[in-house]
């Protein structure tokens, strides 16, 4: 949407992932057949090991669709040419302890409206999850960017 039609993007809330280009190496791309091994693989990529999780974010986990989540592990070009485009007001927040926070920390240096929030110890899961400190700054985000957009209308 912000790379084709940027003026229909008021603001943006991207939460940890980075714009530059992305592939698996053939050998290990997933197809989703085996719930424990493709999440097993899919936790070892993002840093974490699935084995620790606690029971029910395990049980959670497994109640996904994994061919679906395979699926999704397609190769990704970059946007990095994209960035410097976005003039909507962007949040960029990731966990200090995700493989994406350095990607994540980089690609806000080209963007000109951004804003950038850590946080310390959170793995990747551990920000989507933890919505207790996710929300507070996503919510002072929208507020002003809902104050920005009434005082234009």
């Amino acid at each position: 949407m912000a790379k084709y039609a940027p003026q229909r993007v008021d603001a943006m809330l991207i939460g940890g992932q980075h714009p530059y280009a992305y592939s698996l190496p053939a050998g290990i791309r997933p197809d989703g057949t085996d719930p424990q091994a493709f999440f097993e693989a899919f936790f070892a990529r993002i840093g974490e090991d699935f084995v620790t999780l606690p029971p029910e974010r395990r049980a959670e986990t497994f109640a996904n669709d994994c061919r679906a989540l395979a699926a999704a592990q397609q190769d990704r070009p970059s946007l990095e040419d994209v960035l410097p485009t976005m003039k909507m007001p962007c949040l960029l927040y990731v966990g200090e302890a995700d493989g994406r926070f350095l990607p994540a920390q980089a690609c806000v240096k080209q963007m000109p409206n951004a804003t950038f929030v850590s946080f310390p110890g959170l793995n990747h899961t551990e920000a989507f999850y933890r919505a207790d400190v996710i929300l507070a700054q996503v919510a002072k985000f929208l507020q002003t960017q809902r104050e920005r957009l009434d005082s234009v209308v």
